[in-house]
């Protein structure tokens, strides 16, 4: 990768890693319904100003417009949620590590279900080692139906089958022709159309309108920051590095959210999610391929 394609990645890891962050803000004072459905709104208004100054048109094609709400419905409404749900009852920092599993998920749901994609065995090894690394995290409370915390990481762990289900299905906008910042606002608005009433008739107005000052600052950082801008960054990224390289910022996001959990928060870390942690790395760098493609290619330069 370009300079500037590791200095988007980084910068995309510390929007999405940040988003942990805020979460936990905006919680203090928001239901779980109103953080998400104040997220989508505002970022859509953005995305939209972004796609409308850029000279783009809002698509008229009735299709694209449900392609948008089942992307919004698999990408943000469902994943959103579960995330911030899952962290009224763990931390910051777990909450990250349990979603860098995605790349996980997409390759479980590619050998399932996708008939015309092989996958090979290195991705099958990360798969299994990945989800070792989810099982020492869940340690052994996963036995414990009644425990909050394993409720917590399994929501998580939904939310990230679900972005794995939002990355297959939106291949169909790059075949489709749609520019990326236009499938970015498109999802983001019928996302807020699903949410929003929600929010409504599930919390009320009264929440957001007595919200201070630093809540709706979490939530204007959600919205612009780790929605709108990452969403750029990384339509970027995808466009001049690929999505293979895009996935690296996995890696960096968990660390992101568990610093700032650390000392913003003063969130205590066990060692049962650095140990996950550490092994879902190696998890995505066995799935990734490329370092013992390296080693072969050396090997047979020799």
């Amino acid at each position: 990768m370009k300079s500037s394609d590791w200095f988007m990645l980084i910068v995309l890891s510390l929007l999405w890693g940040g988003s942990f962050y805020f979460n936990e803000i905006a919680l203090r004072e928001l239901p779980v319904l109103s953080v998400v459905a104040a997220r989508v709104v505002i970022a859509a208004v953005v995305l939209w100003s972004v796609a409308l100054a850029s000279g783009y048109e809002v698509p008229s094609d009735i299709k694209a417009w449900r392609w948008f709400l089942v992307m919004g419905v698999l990408n943000n409404v469902i994943p959103f949620s579960l995330i911030v749900f899952g962290q009224t009852t763990i931390t910051a920092g777990l909450a990250s590590i349990l979603n860098a599993t995605t790349p996980l998920f997409i390759v479980l749901v590619v050998a399932l279900f996708i008939r015309t994609e092989k996958v090979g065995g290195l991705k099958v090894a990360g798969l299994v080692i990945g989800f070792v690394g989810v099982a020492i995290m869940l340690g052994p409370e996963a036995l414990n139906s009644n425990n909050s915390l394993v409720v917590g990481q399994l929501a998580i762990l939904l939310a990230a089958l679900s972005y794995a289900l939002a990355g297959i299905y939106g291949r169909r906008f790059h075949t489709a022709g749609i520019a990326p910042v236009v499938a970015a606002a498109g999802q983001v608005t019928m996302s807020a159309v699903v949410l929003l009433p929600a929010a409504m008739m599930i919390d009320g107005p009264g929440h957001l309108a007595a919200a201070s000052g630093n809540a709706w600052l979490a939530v204007t950082g959600l919205a612009v920051l780790a929605t709108a801008v990452a969403y750029i960054l990384y339509f970027s990224i995808l466009s001049s590095a690929g999505s293979v390289n895009l996935m690296l910022v996995t890696f960096l996001m968990p660390v992101t959210a568990l610093l700032l959990g650390t000392y913003l928060l003063d969130e205590p870390v066990r060692l049962l999610e650095i140990a996950g942690m550490v092994i879902i790395a190696i998890a995505l760098v066995v799935i990734d391929g490329r370092l013992f493609l390296k080693k072969t290619n050396t090997s047979n330069e020799a």
